[in-house]
């Protein structure tokens, strides 16, 4: 830190303890001034050749039979009337960067200009400022910091313009030409570590400036950013990097510190001005969306406004895509009753799609009559969304007060071309469907259908098969289909455990032949074996064909043993019904004709279609006076 020393005598004011100050002399005061409660018992001669204020307070003081005088408002109050003081009695005074700009705007106040005597005290603070405070980096930030205190002197003597002018053409010099001391911790191991930019090895970092600046006011950053920026030398990113260690020193991390009314205007002060400063291009990819939603998160905490909300969502839906879950959670507000901000989210994610051009089929529409951004949207893009949706919908899921209504418009927001694999839903729906058991089973087969089997990898098969939570219609698919994918395929798949097929049947078939009886739908149809038959006959020629070792003999022997009984059996409606939904087409290979005979090709069936290893049907009767006979399938 600079510093100026000023004077030669050594420093004689005393205190006695009190607000009276005075001077070892022989001589005795003849002066009494008041300054902001404390007195200062001086001598006039010293005050009157420095002082053109005091020569005239000191007048009228005589001319009024009095020997004190009243002082008031004098900038920077008792402490800076003593450094002016004791510079009137040539005591020695050390001027540094905290305590020059209040000395400098006390002597204005004073007069001690060079009209009342030579080489004055504010032609020495001059001096002092030019050579050794203006040209130090953080000297000149310091000083900038005093000035708030000292307003209006320290604007009307243009000491703040001066302290901004002089940081922001520090910042914007050539890093190669640093030859100053600067803080940059945010990257280093060690705190506060001060970095010698001529005696570094490594290069000086093109943001090095943006930590020192995070100490001023809100105001002052303003100030200097745009003064910063109007040089147009800084690039959008190290803008951008400002900002953000900017908002991370003021901006607090806990909700409950935000939404203190305390506080609140002060952060959307702060908000403001941020987003104030933000690059002009939008589109600029030197700011990160991380840091966009956690404004955004603020905006909406504090209730800083809509116009400042907007302006945040079209910054965040160019580089949606790019978002962390984390980033996404945003806590709702009253009156609202989830957790999360789910149609914020929502929002984002359909502006996103318009900006993008982007259709519900995934595919790029070029809309001339809108006006369109330019983004980087691709199909990357958009299947990283997709994923970020899902792993989103899973977080949420948990919220027990999370609408299926909401639920189903947030999954389908998303193409169905961009989401290349249902893991990521399939998760979200258990985590949904655990959370919400007194789901009615039409809207969990309205969840459900979002999600397709086919696109479920190996793991999510095995885990959704065993899953008690889905609909047995969909644990029937997810069973099938992966019997179809472990039989064509050229390596030995894992197995499905024995009889979850059969089981899965015969619950469905009690599931929905209970509810038969409960819609009064009792009346029985006549069975059809041949039919049956005749399917479980495709299917045992498409398990034979494909040669799926001692499964499919097991495969074939079973669908022998079905067709065997099939002339026996006696299916409730609704569970022929089923049956004959699952497995229509399902028992076709193809190339098979309409006659039924066989193709050439070695592909199973549709995935509609349910898994030839099913356990043969047994019949079990019971009598009963006031309904028909039922049959369950075991």
């Amino acid at each position: 830190m600079k510093f100026m020393k000023l004077g030669s005598k050594p420093d004689a004011f005393q205190t006695d303890g009190s607000d009276a100050r005075y001077v070892l002399s022989d001589l005795p005061s003849d002066i009494v001034i008041h300054v902001d409660g404390a007195r200062f018992y001086l001598h006039k001669f010293p005050l009157l050749s420095k002082s053109s204020l005091l020569q005239r307070l000191i007048i009228e003081a005589s001319q009024n039979g009095t020997d004190e005088v009243v002082i008031q408002d004098i900038p920077g109050g008792v402490k800076t009337f003593e450094i002016c003081a004791k510079f009137c009695y040539g005591m020695v005074v050390t001027l540094n960067a905290y305590n020059v700009v209040a000395a400098r705007c006390a002597a204005e106040y004073l007069g001690m200009t060079e009209d009342v005597e030579k080489s004055n005290l504010i032609f020495k603070m001059e001096v002092f400022l030019n050579s050794g405070i203006f040209r130090s980096w953080k000297d000149s930030i310091i000083a900038l910091q005093t000035t708030d205190a000292l307003l209006p002197w320290s604007e009307e003597l243009k000491l703040v313009g001066r302290c901004i002018d002089s940081i922001a053409t520090k910042a914007t010099v050539n890093p190669s030409n640093v030859i100053w001391s600067y803080t940059y911790n945010r990257k280093s191991a060690s705190s506060d570590e001060i970095v010698e930019a001529r005696k570094s090895s490594q290069a000086v970092p093109k943001d090095w400036w943006v930590e020192d600046l995070c100490e001023l006011d809100v105001g002052l950053y303003r100030r200097v950013m745009v003064a910063v920026k109007s040089r147009g030398r800084i690039p959008s990113d190290v803008v951008g990097e400002a900002l953000k260690a900017y908002a991370a020193r003021w901006l607090p991390e806990c909700c409950d510190t935000l939404v203190d009314d305390v506080y609140s205007e002060s952060y959307k002060h702060l908000l403001e001005t941020i987003v104030w400063l933000l690059p002009s291009d939008k589109g600029s990819s030197g700011i990160s969306c991380r840091f966009f939603l956690k404004l955004l998160k603020a905006t909406v905490l504090i209730g800083a406004g809509e116009l400042l909300k907007e302006e945040l969502m079209d910054r965040i839906v160019l580089q949606l895509h790019k978002a962390s879950v984390h980033d996404l959670l945003i806590p709702s507000k009253p009156p609202a009753q989830t957790i999360y901000d789910i149609q914020l989210v929502q929002t984002l994610i359909s502006r996103y799609m318009r900006v993008a051009g982007v259709a519900e089929d995934g595919i790029f529409l070029n809309n001339l009559d809108q006006e369109m951004f330019e983004t980087n949207v691709d199909n990357e893009s958009l299947v990283a969304l997709c994923k970020l949706v899902d792993r989103y919908l899973a977080e949420v899921a948990s919220d027990p007060n999370l609408p299926v209504s909401s639920f189903v418009d947030l999954a389908t927001s998303m193409p169905e071309s961009a989401r290349t694999s249902h893991d990521g839903l399939y998760t979200a729906i258990d985590v949904f469907l655990k959370l919400h058991p007194g789901l009615p089973k039409t809207e969990k087969r309205k969840i459900c259908s979002l999600m397709d089997v086919k696109k479920l990898s190996k793991g999510a098969c095995i885990h959704a098969a065993q899953n008690d939570r889905l609909p047995l219609r969909v644990v029937v698919q997810v069973l099938f289909f992966e019997q179809l994918r472990a039989a064509g395929a050229a390596a030995a798949a894992a197995p499905v455990p024995n009889g979850s097929m059969a089981r899965c049947m015969a619950r469905l078939a009690e599931e929905e032949e209970d509810d038969d009886w409960k819609d009064g739908r009792t009346q029985q149809e006549p069975p059809t074996p041949g039919a049956l038959k005749k399917q479980l006959g495709s299917l045992k020629l498409a398990a034979a064909d494909h040669g799926a070792g001692d499964d499919g003999r097991r495969l074939v022997a079973r669908s022998s043993s079905v067709a065997n009984q099939s002339s026996r059996l006696s299916l409730s409606s609704r569970s022929r019904r089923i049956f004959d939904k699952l497995w229509v087409g399902g028992a076709k290979l193809p190339g098979e004709g309409p006659a039924g005979g066989k193709g050439s090709s070695d592909t199973s069936g549709s995935s509609q279609s349910p898994r030839s290893s099913a356990k043969p049907l047994e019949s079990k009767s019971s009598s009963s006076s006031s309904r028909n006979r039922r049959y369950s399938v075991s």
